[in-house]
């Protein structure tokens, strides 16, 4: 399989090989000698609840905003 780099740094995954990765967006990068290697990182709790969050209509800001006003209560 062949993958292009852009201008941008940004390399398109063959079809092929996506499809056997299901529900992966992240992967982590090494370099070892000449290749790089992406090793697929899976779905974690904590985006499960960034994703939840966001569903719910609540951003990060929010949760900041919230965060602030619960440590000036302390």
């Amino acid at each position: 399989m062949l993958a292009k780099m852009t201008s941008k740094n940004q390399v398109t995954l063959p079809k092929a090989l996506v499809k056997e990765l299901p529900g992966v967006n992240y992967f982590e990068v090494s370099k070892e000698g000449d290749r790089i290697i992406l090793k697929p990182l899976r779905k974690s709790r904590v985006e499960e609840v960034w994703d939840k969050l966001e569903k719910l209509g609540i951003t990060e800001k929010d949760v900041e905003d919230a965060v602030r006003w619960a440590r000036e209560r302390a």
